[in-house]
């Protein structure tokens, strides 16, 4: 087993027994039981480079059970049950609390946990990756694009508002569930987004975020309650969007637009689960933005070659969008697709509407539709300016050589 798969394997299970410990002691002694599982797996690394059980997770599983007593005695239980916490009913009880579906249950608490209304938004982001699926502050930081110390205010932060706001380890229901769960599949969109474009320097994609948002997402769709028309098609928005992931390089490593990819490397099974899960999402007409969404991604899919992409479908798509979520993405989308339509015009009027700093981190993508736009009604030295603004605000070191490529291909026409 690599390093790598090591390192995977830990984090995936880390975030799981956090959960599972949280269940059992509660939100209070959080940081103690983050500190206990980090130190059991750190321990576990160390002895693994000697010699690799023969089932990794199981191992796992059994060092967190046993740590279960090193946390009673440090907690200071006050019933002072912990000489006989291993043989009594309540080891009964704890082993329960390990079964597979126990542990997801105990996964969704946190989620839910993580995404209450009286954390700070800011805040709800950073706390699922740590506490739900495992990361490092270091991991948190990169994959945010944030210093390393402001993830730690923002843990921070997050454990005094559980505490001062006594917030309770549970699934909410009714109204509060519905409410809830907005916040729930936001922060799981974003987590997603993030692996799918990343902010960071010298990756453009990080699958493992991608990876954890799907299995988180398939999380809520094994409870009945949370088992909603939205969460199917955010489920299936993340479907169609991985499938794509391996042709958004090249061997190497080159960025590739849609224009450029080899479709043949989609991976159409992921593209049919996102078919199955779409056809559940739509059992209702009440559509979410994550329908909308989806309802892009599919229309991507279905053109067997870049030029029978239907244009004026996707923009009717994003016009819908638009409607219930207006945001300056939408907009500078819906700009985009206005100049692959030849509708300069209407792509002009959309630029208007737009200011770059309302884009924030993805400003480069303004500069750089508007260098298209001005290329495709032959200002070359307009598009030739915009691409160098494109230039100085692109993070993304791959990206930023995709712009370089394409600004000196200009200027040899």
């Amino acid at each position: 087993m690599e390093l790598k798969d090591i390192d995977h394997l830990f984090r995936h299970h880390s975030g799981k027994m956090v959960s599972v410990l949280t269940r059992i002691f509660g939100l209070e002694h959080l940081e103690v039981i983050e500190d206990a599982v980090q130190d059991t797996f750190l321990k576990a690394s160390l002895s693994w480079r000697k010699q690799r059980p023969e089932h990794p997770e199981a191992w796992l599983t059994k060092a967190a059970k046993n740590r279960v007593l090193d946390i009673f005695r440090t907690l200071k239980s006050q019933k002072k049950r912990s000489t006989s916490f291993a043989t009594g009913t309540d080891a009964i009880a704890i082993n329960e609390l390990f079964l597979d579906a126990e542990i997801e249950d105990a996964q969704l608490r946190m989620i839910f946990t993580a995404c209450h209304p009286k954390l700070d938004p800011r805040d709800r982001i950073s706390f699922a990756l740590r506490t739900v699926s495992g990361f490092s502050i270091k991991e948190i930081a990169s994959a945010l694009l944030t210093k390393e110390d402001t993830i730690k205010k923002r843990l921070l932060r997050a454990r005094k508002a559980i505490k001062k706001e006594a917030i309770k380890f549970y699934i909410p229901q009714g109204k509060d569930l519905s409410e809830r769960i907005e916040s729930v599949m936001e922060v799981l969109y974003l987590i997603f987004n993030e692996g799918f474009h990343s902010n960071t320097k010298k990756q453009l994609i990080r699958e493992d975020l991608c990876g954890e948002a799907m299995r988180l997402c398939q999380l809520l769709l094994t409870r009945k309650d949370t088992r909603l028309p939205e969460v199917y098609a955010l489920f299936a928005l993340m479907c169609f969007h991985s499938a794509r992931l391996s042709a958004k390089t090249n061997v190497n490593n080159e960025v590739l637009d849609l224009k450029q990819q080899d479709r043949a490397l989609w991976h159409f099974p992921l593209v049919q689960l996102g078919n199955t899960m779409m056809h559940k999402a739509v059992e209702t007409n009440d559509f979410s933005c994550y329908h909308y969404e989806a309802a892009i991604a599919a229309e991507h899919l279905r053109a067997k070659t870049f030029e029978d992409t239907d244009w004026n479908k996707i923009l009717q798509w994003y016009e819908a969008l638009y409607n219930i979520q207006p945001m300056p993405s939408h907009v500078l989308t819906m700009a985009v697709i206005s100049i692959q339509n030849k509708d300069y015009e209407k792509a002009e009027a959309y630029f208007k509407n737009l200011q770059p700093e309302t884009l924030e981190q993805r400003a480069y993508l303004y500069y750089a539709a508007k260098a298209d736009y001005y290329k495709a009604i032959d200002n070359l030295e307009g598009a030739l300016e915009h691409l160098e603004e494109a230039l100085s605000h692109v993070t993304n070191s791959l990206e930023k050589e995709y712009l370089q490529k394409k600004f000196a291909s200009w200027q040899r026409s």
